[in-house]
């Protein structure tokens, strides 16, 4: 009896592990390193993008690293190629600003003014603005769309003097690059050395990050960076990139290589592989940990929604020519950096691209999504094309136009105008005085480099009504001379 009982479980054991195997033998294969290749080559060709660097760690350590495509000089893209990472910098800046808290030198519940008492802003608000609001965008800081130029991180932040909080100190998220201006100008102020000095010596050097580089203004020459792109119709274009000072919130220049060591240190408990421990645990747990009003940003770090799985801390960078997206998933220990050389106004492709990589990190088959932004800009083009169509027919009936309304008051002439003429002043303004305004650095062809699908449509209008608008006021004249 007790022999049969004894089968029993023994064939009862057997069945789970038979059970059990095929579960066990797929969580334990390997990324393959192929179906990151397959894939994100298949992604930049279906949208159009010029290129692409990626690394991949898992728990500290390097899993994946490679380039795609080629650059604005006709260079293959390699892990080691530099790129912009545009808003991924203020992780950086935010863990330097953790390591001096660490070191006792700061309090992240100190007002900021205790600090840098030579930045006033134009509100009296302003002396309750804590070091922990700044990193979670708290402050009630505005983020302009226009500004001064600025060729100093000092110079940069004395911008900020005659600016307002748009909202008290502590109450609302609203996203800012004013607070990592001061951040960054925090770091200098307080370790004596100059911001760019710092990282080079306390985060770039210790983790090898030997081709990481910060910049105070994005027009500053850096060896080896050629220019990025712009994307329109499918295609991309190399641009210039658009001037401005962005230490501390968009400065740094970086490769693939170079993120993945700093992802590697960041999923090794803050720890380099040198051993050296460049940030406490506690603290790094502080930084992904949502603060006060700002559920989704923690210090320095963005985090994601609840209905996003995996979760992720991640951080984005957008410039006017390049992307970065650099994603940690706590579940599985894995991280992603994605670097692109091109910038795309409608379509986050970083993003997309770290989000299929990372599902083949989870086993999963990449969702293959339809090249949205192509489909945008081929739409665009539609248009315009119509639009010119119907310009040069307008062109062409004007003088059959004038003579309709020969004998209509000089008023209702005007009036008759203003659906061509509306559009056009507003177009030109945005054209000619808007780059211009409070003296910043930016020039028209700046603006079309931000949306070029976009921008051309707008230009084709302009053409089209300033040409039509002139042509009908000329016949108008030479019929009444007439």
């Amino acid at each position: 009896m007790n022999t049969i009982v004894n089968l029993k479980k023994l064939g009862l054991i057997l069945l789970l592990l038979i059970l059990l195997t095929p579960l066990t033998v797929q969580a334990a294969q390997p990324l393959k390193t192929e179906d990151i290749d397959q894939y994100v080559t298949d992604y930049i060709k279906r949208n159009g993008l010029p290129g692409a660097s990626i690394a991949v760690v898992k728990n500290g350590k390097l899993v994946y690293e490679k380039g795609y495509g080629h650059d604005s000089e006709g260079n293959p893209i390699t892990e080691k190629s530099l790129m912009r990472i545009g808003s991924a910098s203020k992780s950086f800046t935010a863990f330097a600003v953790l390591q001096l808290v660490e070191e006792g030198k700061i309090n992240l519940d100190d007002p900021i003014i205790k600090y840098l008492p030579e930045i006033t802003l134009d509100d009296s608000r302003w002396k309750e603005v804590t070091v922990r609001q700044l990193l979670s965008h708290t402050s009630g800081i505005p983020n302009p769309v226009i500004v001064p130029p600025a060729n100093t991180l000092q110079a940069g932040v004395e911008r900020m003097n005659v600016w307002k909080l748009q909202s008290n100190p502590g109450d609302k998220y609203y996203y800012s690059n004013g607070n990592y201006w001061v951040l960054a100008f925090l770091v200098e102020k307080v370790s004596g050395i100059d911001f760019s000095q710092y990282l080079q010596q306390k985060v770039y050097s210790p983790l090898g990050m030997n081709d990481s580089v910060t910049t105070v203004n994005s027009g500053d020459s850096v060896p080896g960076l050629p220019k990025g792109y712009v994307t329109a119709y499918g295609t991309g274009m190399p641009w210039t990139e658009l001037e401005a000072m962005n230490m501390g919130a968009g400065s740094i220049i970086s490769t693939a290589s170079d993120m993945g060591k700093w992802l590697s240190m960041l999923t090794n408990g803050g720890k380099a592989v040198t051993g050296e421990q460049l940030l406490s645990k506690n603290l790094l747990t502080e930084a992904i940990s949502p603060q006060h009003e700002s559920k989704k940003y923690g210090l320095g770090w963005e985090l994601s929604s609840p209905n996003v799985k995996p979760a992720r801390i991640s951080h984005s960078g957008v410039v006017s020519t390049y992307q970065t997206q650099q994603d940690i998933i706590p579940s599985s220990g894995y991280a992603v950096a994605v670097l692109l050389n091109s910038y795309t106004p409608t379509f986050e492709h970083a993003y997309e691209i770290s989000s299929g990589i990372i599902q083949l990190t989870e086993g999963k088959e990449p969702e293959q999504k339809a090249p949205t932004s192509k489909i945008i800009d081929l739409s665009l083009g539609a248009i315009t094309l119509i639009y010119s169509i119907l310009g040069v027919r307008g062109f062409i009936r004007s003088r059959k136009w004038s003579e309709k309304r020969q004998q209509h008051p000089l008023w209702r002439f005007i009036l008759r105008l203003l659906p061509q003429l509306v559009p056009t002043l507003l177009l030109g303004w945005l054209f000619f005085i808007v780059p211009a305004l409070q003296n910043n650095s930016s020039t028209t062809i700046d603006a079309f480099g931000l949306f070029p699908a976009a921008m051309f449509l707008l230009a084709i209008i302009f053409i089209i009504g300033f040409v039509l608008t002139i042509l009908r006021i000329y016949y108008r004249v030479k019929l009444y001379k007439g």
